[in-house]
């Protein structure tokens, strides 16, 4: 595993062996683990048990005090009514049906109906508790998906109250339905009819006023009027369309040009014949168009003899003459056709503005007359309307009287109430509430010691918090769960997963250097007391020892040192004594039952032993120690328990600094680790201590089988 290979000093994680830095003291958030959570559950399962017994026996202790509860049920349902063709009908809101149902039930109104009808009975049943006030009464309806039927529950302290109450809730409900519905009717009815009457009355009043407006009028004289004004005015606007297209035509006729044309005049002429009544236009064109073809012939028998004769031949200058002469009676002729134009223009232009006043006044007396005919017709129509209302209403009044006397209730009674039961649903839902909220309380203080709780559970918790620091790590055996010392390594140990700890420690450390150098002299210690170094630091220079090197074990822990305990040897003359008199130190180291496994015990207790290891006594003793030993493994007090560890840490080659599982609290190393180098410790790493071995995390060394020897093998070799 990587946790069991020696690391050099600057991989780690967290920069052992230099100071590290005041921010860093500060540990992150603990992280939530399952298997911090399942030990927790494991060590401290009786929370969850109290905080359930707890819960249970509050919830009995309600069930005691609280009255009992009744219940009866009731069910109504909705019946089949006969549907009236066009009459009136009462209707509700399906969709909150059962909703508006249940609150009215349970209203106080109706609540208060009922008990008076109980009263009103006379029955002998009690309906008022020990103050005199109605017994409570909760009212629940249910219905089923798909279903017309509706269950009333009735719940009270009372066994006999509680069904009387529901029959007459039931009823009382029926009868309120009812009487609810006359009202509504009796308001309905009223209101329409009065509708009725005052659409009668505006109805005589219309047709009062339609009769006395067409007598008035001559109403029947007035439409032949208009008629023939209708008649007369569509002439009048045919003969003013009449003048209006001869007077374009004569603009025509005199815009004519040019006058000499044959083709264009004829033209023209044809229109304007029929614009000619007296026919003196017509005689002036007649004459124009004869002189115009007589001088088309003479030009034409001119150049037939221009072709032979000279100009001024006779009967060239004839024929010049005769066209002079044709010229001028046509130039008369068309002088003459544009003053009849003219005046035949401004004939026109009298008539046209003649008949425009004629068609103006003709206008005026159509829109009289057709205004006095709409308003005869306004007046009709709102006759007519008022008595189409009015009909309408008077058919609806009929139909909300007879409605009115017709049961239209759609509800009725199924069955009536039960026999009161006493219900021990409260009961039920309160100690299941009560199983809930114990464990959920119990499991939730679990959960909260675990989010809180910031103690190493395993290697992985360790390296989470302060890297790839653990050069080692000691299982937890049965020994240590016991009141007894545990018992120290040995050669050939039985416990092969603690004895292989220890050796993949001690290998952990011959191939660690420190500044390229093995480091030799030990300092072992933890932030409090109760982790183990102890225990720790004697098995690891017995492992040491027993792989061969020459080791010292010194109890320096001055003050509380008790590793002579576990020796069985004496503790003193020991460290203390040197300290006075350094030259009789080898006097004072003992030897133990392993040849190269030598002890040096703490001496007399001392108030103050950081003053003696800052003696240069000190100095001198671990250098002969140093000269005559391959380690020296020194056990001190806890970091937090004195300041003897802080002062021996610079002195040495490395300090180890041992964690113990479910027990050290990783603000407290840290501050330790932290204090160890603000003095120029060098930080080795860490050893777990006391890890579980029984976690799927931890892997290492638990094949027993592996070591198990085979006696007739071991025969046969030997």
């Amino acid at each position: 595993m990587k946790d069991l290979i020696p690391v050099p000093p600057s991989d780690l994680g967290f920069q052992l062996m230099e100071p590290m830095t005041t921010g860093s003291s500060t540990p992150g958030a603990p992280k939530f683990r399952l298997q911090k959570l399942l030990f927790f559950l494991r060590k401290f399962w009786w929370i969850p048990v109290l905080t359930l017994a707890l819960s249970i026996g509050t919830a009995i202790t309600i069930f005691f005090l609280t009255p009992p509860t009744f219940v009866s049920v009731g069910s109504m349902w909705e019946t089949e009514k006969i549907q009236i063709a066009g009459g009136a009908a009462f209707s509700e809101d399906r969709e909150n049906f059962l909703g508006t149902q249940a609150e009215l039930l349970r209203s106080k109104m109706l609540r208060n109906l009922t008990l008076n009808r109980m009263r009103s009975v006379g029955t002998n049943i009690i309906i008022l508790d020990e103050n005199d006030d109605p017994l409570p009464v909760d009212i629940r309806v249910f219905s089923s998906p798909k279903s017309s039927v509706y269950t009333i529950e009735a719940r009270s302290a009372n066994p006999a109250f509680t069904p009387a109450y529901l029959d007459a809730l039931m009823q009382q409900y029926l009868e309120y339905r009812k009487n609810v519905r006359r009202e509504v009717s009796g308001d309905t009815l009223a209101s329409i009819s009065e509708q009725v009457q005052k659409l009668g009355q505006d109805m005589k009043q219309g047709q009062a006023a339609l009769d006395a407006y067409e007598q008035s009028n001559n109403f029947a004289v007035l439409r032949e009027e208009s008629t023939i004004e209708a008649s007369y005015l569509a002439k009048l606007k045919t003969e003013l369309s009449d003048y209006q297209l001869q007077m374009k035509l004569l603009a025509a006729r005199e815009l004519e040009a040019p006058w000499n044309s044959s083709n264009a005049t004829n033209t023209t002429d044809k229109l304007f014949n029929s614009l000619d009544k007296s026919g003196s236009v017509n005689a002036s064109v007649s004459g124009r168009q004869d002189a115009d073809k007589e001088i088309a012939l003479l030009k034409l028998q001119h150049d037939r003899l221009a072709k032979y004769l000279r100009p001024k031949h006779p009967k060239m200058v004839k024929l010049d003459e005769e066209i002079a002469r044709a010229q001028k009676l046509a130039d008369f002729y068309r002088q003459q056709n544009h003053e009849q134009i003219e005046a035949t223009r401004q004939a026109l232009q009298i008539k046209i503005d003649s008949v425009q006043q004629f068609v103006k006044e003709w206008e005026d007396k159509m829109a009289d007359s057709n205004q006095r005919i709409a308003t005869a017709d306004r007046l009709k129509q709102n006759v007519l309307r008022t008595q189409g209302l009015y009909e309408r209403l008077s058919s609806l009044l009929q139909n909300v009287d007879i409605s009115r006397n017709i049961d239209q209730e759609s509800l009725a009674i199924l069955e009536n109430a039960t026999p009161a039961k006493r219900s021990y649903k409260e009961a039920q839902t309160v100690l299941t509430q009560a199983v809930i909220l114990g464990l959920g309380l119990g499991f939730g203080i679990i959960f909260l010691i675990t989010v809180r709780d910031d103690r190493f559970n395993s290697l992985g918790e360790v390296t989470e918090k302060f890297g790839d620091s653990v050069v080692g790590q000691v299982p937890e055996i049965s020994e240590m769960t016991g009141t007894g010392p545990v018992m120290l390594l040995n050669d050939n140990d039985d416990r092969h997963m603690f004895a292989e700890s220890y050796r993949n420690l001690r290998s952990a450390l011959l191939y660690l250097t420190v500044d390229g150098q093995r480091p030799r002299m030990l300092l072992i210690t933890s932030a409090v007391p109760n982790e183990g170094k102890s225990i720790v630091a004697t098995n690891l220079a017995r492992a040491m020892a027993l792989g061969g090197s020459k080791v010292l074990l010194v109890d320096a822990d001055l003050r509380k040192g008790h590793i002579h305990e576990r020796l069985n040897l004496q503790s003193k003359p020991g460290l203390k004594e040197a300290l006075h008199q350094p030259e009789y130190l080898d006097q004072y180291i003992q030897t133990t039952d392993l040849p190269n496994f030598s002890f040096l015990a703490r001496g007399s207790v001392s108030r103050n032993p950081g003053d003696l290891f800052l003696s240069p006594a000190f100095d001198q003793i671990l250098a002969r120690l140093r000269e005559q030993y391959d380690y020296v493994i020194l056990d001190s007090s806890p970091v937090f328990a004195a300041d003897d560890s802080s002062t021996l840490a610079p002195k040495v080659d490395g300090t180890l600094f041992v964690v113990r599982s479910r027990f050290s609290h990783a603000r407290a190393i840290r501050e330790a680790l932290e204090l160890l180098f603000q003095r120029q410790a060098k930080v080795l790493g860490l050893i777990l201590n006391r890890a579980d071995s029984s976690a799927r995390s931890y892997y290492s060394y638990k094949y027993a089988e592996y070591y198990a020897v085979n006696t007739d093998e071991t025969e046969k070799s030997s």
